[in-house]
């Protein structure tokens, strides 16, 4: 493979393609195999003007003899020998220039790669897509600067793009061309200016420079003694014997290559690998794209002294674009000097340089699947183990954190802006993301595994009905039969388990209550989304470091009834609070709404029997029993079914006593699978039970509208 210099400036006259010719001229002086490439495609042939030569091919000619009959391809055909060089000319004619497209570019270049020491490659002076390829196939850059304020703006600014375009600035130097001119900057002050190494000075030799050029011959030739001609042989010397200036070019599949896999697949990890994918040499390659990270990772870390950032700032959007756009540039050249890479796809030194970042300075590998729509749940084990669920499956991803520590890390970042707090004194917490996402974290000594993080994700735009009724959640009877209920002040527990839709129903019933009404929802870690205005938000909070300050759900509860609330929402009833919520529900306090974790809606009752006990307070199942048959009127119980669907699967009336100690419950609307399809998709509907709610008619003196016939059980 050759040894690929670019050579460019973005701005005209200041001697590139006088640099490109007699570096391409002085290295085949030394028994070097040298191409020199004509790129600078929309102007006129000077490079073939200075070799004194008249091609009469160009490199559109040789793009179509490699596309279509490679094996037809003779050099002396295509390149014309002079001086030792062999010089590809680049257009004859403005449409050579049109035609031409940065994936023909490339193919000359492969092409050439295999066939000599170094190519020379000379370019045009703006940022053109040419330049870009170029740049791309490129081992060093050589960035041509005249000593005079515009060029050394301009050279300033073409540093800038580069960055941008993320090329790592270790692969850049600069040629200081006229050097030592009368009134010209010194090369201190440019070297002040400019954040590269000046490798070359040309002596300010006009005469010799003129003449060589008049006479069509490199001045390296036409003048041996000329001062420019010795600095030509010093930079010849530097580029034979210090091949640390050329920075190894890689294609992503050639850096971490391994059989029989899709290379870009495992290294991005963009899509979930299949459990075929996950084998030794799989493996072996993330490990070794791990290891680059990390060491990049590390000294990204020292340099921005990161570990001394109060942590309220990856809290401030504005602070942590800056830390970002600073960190750019130092990953880029980072990669280059740790690992002594170029990686020659555009796309993917911008995609590992956002990891890096992210892992610096985000949530890592967590980023791209918060980022994710069809993602609903994160579940990081440890630091190998990152699964997600996906349409209701769940999966493992190829994500990996570099380290325990940096598990750690993202979970403190998490944290941090929310007042909250883990360590071995508090091992375990509950919070949220600033988007509403759930967020649940573990550490060591409960969790032996290492730090364990789940998040919930908040889906970013509310579910309206209609969408759960084209989801199948529920039928279009349920729907009525829910917004008429809520209407008309029932009081409602939604019950499931897991990742079973429960606060997506919740979010549903919320949207059918009246603008008029004072709203007051109670949450461990908030994540209801309602559409009204007069609605309070109140968030439970956590012990502080010295184990005080703790505020429950239950203290916030009593405090809401002193608020004036129409409507008490508690986002999940799991501990002493219930026996308050159900004896609010009793006292004028209707129309309220919860969620409890139960596997069926007849346990739904012994789940409140229990957590009315363990508030401490001693009553008789039968007081107990009372109290929840005239608190509650419906229980509403989602599923997640063996295909990952959710579904409403009963909507059950609590129907009073049955006898001292029973509660009587009648099912109003029930799911009815009758199978599974080819794909594993549940087969079954929604049908009505037949049976009427006895609160009905008090919807209807309220004014609901209900057609009775929505209760109807389907006829067979």
């Amino acid at each position: 493979m050759s040894k690929n210099i670019v050579i460019f400036s973005t701005k005209g006259g200041v001697g590139k393609t006088f640099v490109a010719v007699n570096l391409a001229v002085s290295l085949a002086k030394e028994k070097q195999r040298v191409c020199l490439v004509d790129l600078d495609l929309p102007g006129p042939s000077d490079m073939a003007k200075i070799l004194g030569v008249e091609p009469k091919r160009s490199i559109k000619d040789l793009i179509l003899v490699l596309k279509d009959h490679p094996q037809e391809f003779k050099k002396e055909e295509f390149l014309i020998n002079q001086w030792g060089v062999d010089f590809l000319n680049s257009t004859l004619k403005i449409d050579d220039f049109l035609n031409l497209n940065p994936e023909d570019i490339k193919i000359v270049l492969n092409f050439l790669d295999n066939e000599y020491d170094y190519l020379v490659i000379d370019t045009a002076d703006n940022f053109s897509e040419t330049l870009i390829t170029a740049l791309n196939q490129a081992n060093l850059v050589l960035l041509v600067v005249t000593p005079e304020i515009p060029a050394i703006y301009q050279a300033k600014w073409a540093l800038d793009t580069l960055e941008l375009l993320k090329f790592p600035l270790a692969m850049v130097y600069l040629i200081l061309n006229r050097a030592g001119a009368a009134a010209s900057i010194s090369w201190q002050e440019i070297k002040l200016n400019l954040a590269v190494e000046i490798i070359m000075q040309i002596p300010s030799e006009g005469r010799a420079a003129t003449l060589a050029v008049n006479r069509a011959v490199p001045v390296v030739i036409d003048n041996p003694k000329a001062k420019i001609t010795l600095a030509f042989k010093k930079l010849v010397k530097e580029l034979l014997t210090k091949p640390e200036l050329f920075i190894k070019r890689y294609e992503l599949a050639d850096l971490f290559s391994f059989k029989g896999l899709e290379k870009e697949k495992i290294f991005w990890q963009d899509k979930i690998p299949p459990v075929s994918l996950k084998t030794p040499a799989a493996e072996e390659a993330t490990d070794e794209i791990l290891l680059l990270k990390k060491r990049v990772h590390g000294r990204l870390i020292e340099e921005l002294n990161i570990k001394r950032l109060d942590l309220r700032t990856f809290s401030d959007a504005e602070k942590i674009k800056n830390l970002r756009d600073k960190a750019e540039g130092i990953v880029i050249n980072l990669l280059t000097k740790e690992a002594g890479i170029f990686i020659t796809s555009e796309s993917a030194r911008k995609q590992l340089t956002k990891e890096i970042l992210d892992e610096a300075l985000g949530l890592g590998p967590l980023e791209d699947l918060l980022a994710d729509p069809t993602i609903t749940d994160i579940m990081v084990n440890n630091k190998d183990e990152v699964y997600i669920e996906r349409f209701g499956k769940i999966e493992l991803t190829g994500k990996k954190f570099i380290s325990n520590e940096q598990v750690r890390t993202v979970i403190e970042r998490i944290l941090a802006p929310i007042g909250r707090r883990i360590d071995e004194s508090m091992p375990m917490v509950d919070a949220r993301l600033p988007d509403g996402s759930r967020v649940n974290a573990i550490i060591p000594p409960l969790s032996l595994t290492g730090p364990s993080l789940t998040i919930r994700k908040f889906r970013k735009e509310r579910f309206k009905i209609d969408e759960l009724i084209q989801l199948n959640t529920l039928s279009p009877a349920m729907a009525e039969f829910l917004k008429a209920s809520v209407i008309g002040r029932k009081n409602m527990v939604v019950s499931g388990g897991t990742g079973s839709g429960k606060t997506t129903v919740l979010n549903i019933l919320s949207e059918f209550i009246p603008d008029n009404e004072r709203i007051v929802t109670i949450e461990d870690a908030a994540e209801l989304k309602l559409h009204q205005q007069h609605w309070i938000r109140l968030e439970s909070r956590p012990p502080n470091i010295e184990g005080k300050g703790a505020i429950t759900i239950r203290d916030l509860f009593r405090n809401t009834l002193r608020m004036r609330p129409d409507r008490i929402i508690i986002g999940e009833c799991r501990g002493q609070e219930t026996l308050d919520m159900l004896q609010a529900m009793n006292t004028g306090h209707d129309g309220s709404l919860t969620t409890i974790h139960a596997n069926s809606t007849h346990d739904v009752l012994v789940r409140l029997d229990s957590m009315i006990l363990m508030s401490g307070i001693e009553l008789p199942i039968r007081a107990i029993r009372e109290m929840i048959a005239s608190a509650i009127d419906l229980i509403i119980h989602t599923a997640r079914l063996s295909d990952g669907s959710r579904k409403i699967v009963q909507i059950t009336e609590v129907a009073g006593m049955k006898d001292e100690i029973h509660i009587d419950l009648r099912d109003i609307f029930i799911f009815k699978q009758t199978g599974l399809d080819q794909q594993g998709k549940v087969l079954g509907d929604f049908q009505a039970t037949g049976y009427i709610p006895s609160f009905i008619e008090d919807i209807r003196i309220k004014g609901i509208l209900l057609p009775e016939d929505i209760f109807n059980p389907p006829t067979s």
